[in-house]
């Protein structure tokens, strides 16, 4: 790349199109975390959204582009997305032709950057517990977005993973092409660090949780789909407190359609003294800092931030083989990775195994944390960067790039 073109990017305007610029979800925290960066070293940027909160709005050189959602549905929103990121991008690449656009996944069709956190063509399960209408509209939904990644992705000029297993995804399951794709592995908070035993006490105060005894922590959204895999930890917990000597307590935080469902599970189940159900909250450091273990024995998951951050502050976590995080584990730590995200039985004893040798766990899970903990987001963004720049477009890219989203969400 010469000088020129160098000099060029350096100071090129960024368009980024995502749901949100918070800090909430894991995909929505990688996108803020992006635009930061990029607003830090001295890039125009644009930010297309549903929700932009004031810490990532308000750097300088920073402007906010908001699409309304209709009776506040994600779903009814998409095509406002779409076109309003589309619309950002044309004008922005008119206006300068070395100008950057990020999308992710299916949410704008556009042939630059696509930052994929999560592969619709990988996920094939619907549960026949779940009711009726969410079958149907699970089936119709998942065969919509599959087929609009494999129009939408292997068009872009680069494609970004945020694991291994998700560029394997991409290429074996959306047709993109080897070369175009990189990973890029998310960070974490350059302060977070395990909790000293004055910040343990405070968080299981806070939260009202009992100051003895193990906290097992379950972090992850409840949907009918149960691709987070709470039907397997329920199943697995019951198991566990059949031992009269089980002294843990189970902690579950997430939102979602079938929270109801399991407070309804959990009540009629008479364990109630050893389950709190914080529902959705804001609170997750407080938790993490409570707890001894998180369990995620997730079907499908592109990553999986929620094990890195309880790994980051020091609490071990068992989660399935499949995840995307999971390839950071090393083979010393090969008993907490889960074969099966079916097999309750398995959890359990594993989460048995961890009890007993709760100390040797921790010391052995201490290097992972350092590894990552030295790992921040910007180090994820200048990866993400550095990245863009060496596939940077030789012309504009302007308005071929935009690919017709809303004709062939219409096929």
């Amino acid at each position: 790349m010469s000088a020129a073109v160098d000099a060029n990017q350096a100071a090129a305007p960024w368009v980024i199109v995502c749901g949100g610029f918070h800090r909430d979800g894991g995909m929505d925290r990688a996108n803020a975390e992006l635009a930061r960066y990029l607003a830090e070293t001295g890039h125009p940027v644009h930010l297309a959204s549903y929700r932009v909160d004031a810490e990532f709005a308000a750097p300088p050189g920073v402007q906010v582009y908001l699409a309304r959602r209709p009776a506040g549905s994600f779903f009814l929103a998409r095509r406002r997305l779409a076109r309003l990121g589309r619309a950002v991008a044309m004008r922005v690449t008119a206006t300068d032709p070395n100008a950057r656009v990020v999308v992710n996944g299916g949410n704008c069709g556009w042939a630059d950057i696509n930052w994929v956190h999560f592969v619709h063509g990988a996920w094939r399960e619907t549960p026949r517990a779940a009711p009726l209408w969410f079958r149907i509209k699970d089936r119709f939904g998942r065969a919509r977005d599959a087929a609009r990644e494999r129009r939408i992705l292997p068009r872009a000029r680069l494609l970004i993973a945020n694991s291994e297993r998700t560029r394997r995804d991409l290429i074996e399951l959306a047709g993109a092409a080897p070369e175009r794709v990189r990973t890029v592995y998310l960070g974490c908070d350059p302060d977070w660090r395990p909790a000293t035993p004055a910040a343990r006490s405070a968080a299981r105060a806070a939260l009202q949780l009992p100051t003895d005894g193990p906290i097992v922590a379950f972090v992850g959204a409840f949907s009918h789909d149960q691709r987070k895999g709470f039907d397997t930890l329920w199943a697995a917990w019951r198991e566990l407190t059949r031992d009269p000597g089980w002294d843990a307590t189970l902690v579950v935080a997430g939102g979602g359609r079938a929270l109801g469902r399991w407070r309804e599970t959990i009540a009629r189940s008479g364990l109630g003294a050893r389950v709190r159900i914080l529902g959705f909250t804001r609170r997750i450091v407080e938790l993490l800092d409570a707890a001894d273990l998180l369990v995620s024995p997730v079907r499908y998951e592109s990553y999986g931030l929620n094990v890195q951050e309880a790994l980051c502050r020091g609490v071990p976590a068992i989660v399935s083989r499949a995840a995307g995080v999971a390839e950071r584990y090393p083979a010393e730590l090969d008993d907490l990775l889960l074969p099966d995200a079916n097999d309750a039985h398995d959890l359990a004893a594993r989460i048995q195994r961890w009890r007993r040798e709760r100390a040797a766990v921790a010391r052995r899970v201490a290097p992972l944390a350092a590894r990552l903990q030295s790992y921040t987001w910007r180090e994820t963004a200048a990866a993400f960067v550095a990245a863009a720049a060496a596939n940077a477009p030789r012309a504009a890219l302007g308005a071929e790039s935009a690919i017709g989203f809303d004709e062939m969400a219409a096929r």
